[in-house]
């Protein structure tokens, strides 16, 4: 059985779930919620009322999102978040004073009293330390992505939809729309931002990603290989290429084919190299230990990817490609 999410398309923390769901290739049950009408099966779980909540096979129900995201990248965590930097300090400022004077300067009608300008000026204080840092660093957890970068990249998202002109003018910001901009380019977010129906139990039942499918496991997988990428696998003891010329960390998963895509993916990606230097790794899925989830290409097409290091012993099969007589 698969874990049950329950989610608002919109809510900034349900939004780091998701993310966080994606980058561990993993599928959920997905349940969208409206929040004037939650399901009674979903605060009988987590009392809380808030979402994000993920009630897991074993009935454990996790209903927060820092949670819930560490949760995930435990499962697979194929780009290192985890272990980039100490993201506590940022995701502390973000979720107690960032998120305070967001709410204000937002929806200042609904705290009397309030001063929409005394939060804009604090809110764009916090956000020009952070621009300051992406542009030291590369990104908020350091120099490569991280858990901090995930966990604040919603909140800024609703700063700017609260202040398009404001954020996308102040010169201070440059580094931190660029940062945002990577988030909101990517083609991620639009999986993360897919809508459904509010959920019912007479309705349907939809997957989280809506357009992923779980991968057989009886059925082998295929991965074309540079034979000098599967030399050094053989020496490091995992294979950790995503595709010609990117790691496993650049990407997040490693490309994988079902018999009838080899052709293809060979001809769009491999076609120019040597006959020899190409190598066909025939992969038996039952034998591995991170996600497997078969996610859209931009075509359309369902690809089987990997969202964790190849080990060895999965590979059942190397031989040169194309194969002889083919």
């Amino acid at each position: 059985m698969l874990p049950i999410l329950y989610s608002f398309r919109r809510c900034p923390y349900a939004m780091r779930a998701r993310w966080a769901l994606l980058q561990a290739g993993l599928i959920v049950q997905w349940r969208e919620i409206e929040l004037k009408a939650k399901p009674a099966v979903m605060l009988e779980a987590s009392a809380k009322g808030t979402v994000p909540v993920l009630v897991l096979s074993d009935g454990t129900v996790l209903d927060e999102s820092l949670e819930l995201m560490r949760w995930a990248l435990a499962q697979a965590d194929p780009r290192g978040l985890l272990n980039s930097g100490d993201p506590e300090p940022w995701i502390s400022t973000n979720d107690g004073p960032f998120k305070h004077h967001l709410d204000r300067f937002k929806y200042t009608d609904r705290y009397p009293g309030e001063q929409r300008q005394t939060h804009r000026d604090a809110g764009l204080a916090i956000l020009k330390d952070w621009s300051d840092r992406i542009q030291q660093m590369g990104w908020i957890s350091g120099d490569r992505i991280g858990l901090a970068d995930g966990a604040l990249w919603p909140f800024v998202r609703q700063w700017r939809i609260a202040d398009p002109e404001g954020f996308d003018t102040d010169p201070d910001l440059q580094p931190l729309r660029r940062w945002l901009n990577g988030f909101l380019q990517d083609p991620g977010f639009e999986r993360l931002m897919q809508r459904a129906d509010p959920w019912s139990e007479a309705g349907l039942q939809p997957l989280f990603p809506a357009d992923a499918i779980r991968v057989p496991l009886d059925q082998p997988l295929f991965h074309l290989a540079i034979a000098t990428d599967w030399q050094q696998a053989q020496a490091a003891g995992s294979y950790r290429i995503s595709t010609r010329g990117m790691g496993l960390e650049q990407v997040g998963f490693i490309h994988c084919s079902w018999p009838e895509q080899l052709a293809g993916t060979h001809r769009r990606f491999y076609a120019d190299l040597d006959p020899d230097a190409v190598l066909l790794l025939e992969i038996n899925p039952a034998q591995l230990d991170a996600p497997l989830r078969a996610d859209a290409s931009p075509t359309g097409e369902l690809f089987p990817h990997l969202y964790g290091p190849l080990p060895l012993e999965a590979v059942t099969n190397v031989a040169p490609y194309p194969l002889k007589g083919t």
